[in-house]
């Protein structure tokens, strides 16, 4: 339906602003600082039809499942 996707988008936007949430591109920044490494999934990325070039700059790489376990060796995975 025309228009949904943006009153949907405004109406999360408005709840996270409630909730002191940090925006998408905000958030994304705070974990780049914190010297953290983010990595695009392969299969989202294959799914979606992207390439590095359609992702933020702070995305280090597309990755594998496994390629991710190997770099969260030793690390605490919370969320996969």
């Amino acid at each position: 339906m025309p228009g949904v996707p943006d009153l949907v988008t405004r109406y999360m936007e408005r709840k996270m602003d409630k909730l002191d949430i940090p925006s998408i591109p905000e958030f994304i920044e705070m974990i780049a600082d914190t010297g953290a490494g983010i990595y695009a999934c392969n299969a989202s990325v294959d799914l979606f039809e992207l390439g590095k070039e359609d992702l933020v700059d702070q995305v280090q790489g597309i990755i594998t499942v496994g390629e991710f376990y190997e770099h969260a060796a030793g690390g605490q995975i919370i969320c996969t």
